[in-house]
């Protein structure tokens, strides 16, 4: 179609790896992880579901008009116009018009009056249509936005994907938008992991899940009669580290989330944990314990090869990257609490980067390296904070007196995290300036430990 710019999708598969039951943890290390990661509640399977706590009054009026079914097959319950919206009104930054508001539904660019829409007080208008694709194999989205004040066409795009991928195509259109209209790349179409179990005592059984990144289609990708910890995903997106207790010892291994075929990374004495891929996809840092006690190692991943990378009396643990990975920031009671400290990746002496409040724990860097997201302790209330790292700035984000686990989205705007209500755990996101909450509910249990995945083009 003349005019129009073609993105064509794939969507890589998820593939599950069931482990067998070699035995228990080991009670110390049992007794580490309790006191390092906040242990995993009793936890069960369900679907994500989004509920907006606090809101932006400044969002921006889009009108996202339900889009015209021409694809052969039966239209899917939800359409593609509902997924759009619905993105752009998690995210803060947009008020899409209700459905039932709108007085017109144009499906092509002269059918629209432009005059209704500033009627309605809309600063968009997003109209198209879903046809098959030429191949006969998919879909094309074919969707244009418009400004309503100067009645400019900003974008006009074909977005092709398979026939399993139409939610996810529905998700890279609203990256687009909203990259259209904040000069920021959208993260819709990304992904997280998180750590759900069932049963109870003995009898629990643990699962490593991948959903969308507004929790549906959760997907198991390992399962383990043993805990299940620490998932990192590598900066490509199609493979997940993961800590399994599996063999009795903790153990890291890195698993494709595509074919389910994994790597066993590190299983020496004592502690392995707290995997962090490298943004270059070079390296690995991880906590060990088989020297004594918890130091960072970071692992050539090409070689096997591993080193030392800080040598303390106290706890090392909790490794992340810097976004060029010339530096790793990681959480120590060296201080006599624990804190967040930075070292150069090549080595050398640690330096403390955070000193206000009495825990600063679980760190997760921005994308542009200007802020690091904590777990952020004063008595016994933990909460999210951001650091500004060019002015030193601590703000607080979050309301709750058990948050922890934070993650960054790729493009910066939110931050993931682990939070409890009442007996139960949830996932929440808060924008990292703190004006927009939202929680995403495990409506029969509870979630841990999530990690948000890097954009995947």
């Amino acid at each position: 179609m003349p005019g129009k710019m073609r993105i064509t999708l794939k969507r890589l598969p998820l593939r599950c790896t069931q482990q067998c039951n070699f035995g228990r943890p080991l009670a110390m290390q049992k007794i580490f992880y309790a006191l390092l990661f906040l242990l995993l509640s009793q936890m069960a399977q369900a679907k994500l579901e989004i509920e907006i706590i606090q809101g932006n009054a400044a969002a921006l009026p889009i009108a996202v008009i339900p889009m015209q079914w021409r694809a052969s097959d039966p239209r899917p319950e939800t359409g593609v116009a509902e997924v759009v919206a619905s993105d752009l009104y998690r995210s803060g930054l947009f008020a899409p018009l209700e459905e039932r508001d709108m007085v017109d539904r144009p499906v092509d660019e002269e059918s629209i009056r432009f005059g209704t829409w500033r009627l309605l007080q809309a600063d968009y208008l997003v109209i198209g249509h879903v046809e098959d694709a030429p191949d006969g194999n998919g879909y094309d989205i074919v969707y244009q936005l418009f400004d309503v004040h100067t009645q400019e066409k900003l974008l006009s795009q074909i977005t092709s994907v398979g026939l399993g991928d139409l939610r996810f195509g529905s998700h890279r259109v609203a990256d687009a938008i909203y990259e259209k209209l904040t000069g920021v790349p959208g993260a819709f179409s990304t992904r997280i992991a998180y750590i759900s179990a069932t049963g109870i005592g003995n009898e629990q059984e643990y699962k490593l899940f991948v959903a969308d990144a507004d929790g549906f289609n959760p997907q198991p990708v390992v399962g383990s009669p043993e805990p299940l910890l620490s998932p990192a995903w590598s900066p490509d997106g199609q493979q997940l580290a993961y800590v399994s207790f599996e063999k009795g010892n903790s153990a890291i291994y890195v698993q494709s989330v595509a074919t389910g075929q994994r790597e066993l990374i590190s299983s020496s004495k004592g502690i392995n944990g707290a995997p962090s891929f490298s943004p270059d996809g070079r390296f690995m840092a991880m906590a060990l314990s088989y020297s004594g006690n918890p130091e960072i190692y970071i692992r050539d991943l090409i070689s096997g090869q591993k080193r030392q990378l800080t040598q303390h009396w106290a706890i090392d643990t909790e490794p992340v990257w810097s976004p060029d990975s010339q530096s790793v920031y990681f959480t120590s009671d060296r201080g006599g609490r624990p804190q967040i400290y930075k070292v150069a990746a090549a080595g050398g002496k640690a330096a403390r980067i955070t000193r206000e409040g009495d825990y600063n724990a679980r760190a997760s860097i921005s994308p542009d390296g200007t802020r690091i997201a904590v777990a952020h302790g004063r008595g016994n209330e933990y909460r999210i904070a951001v650091l500004d790292t060019e002015t030193g700035r601590m703000r607080i984000l979050t309301p709750g007196v058990l948050d922890e686990s934070p993650s960054f989205a790729p493009n910066g705007s939110m931050i993931l995290y682990a939070t409890r209500e009442g007996s139960r755990g949830v996932l929440s996101a808060v924008s990292a300036d703190g004006n927009v909450r939202q929680r995403l509910i495990l409506t029969d249990g509870d979630v841990r430990e999530p990690a948000w995945s890097p954009v995947i083009r």
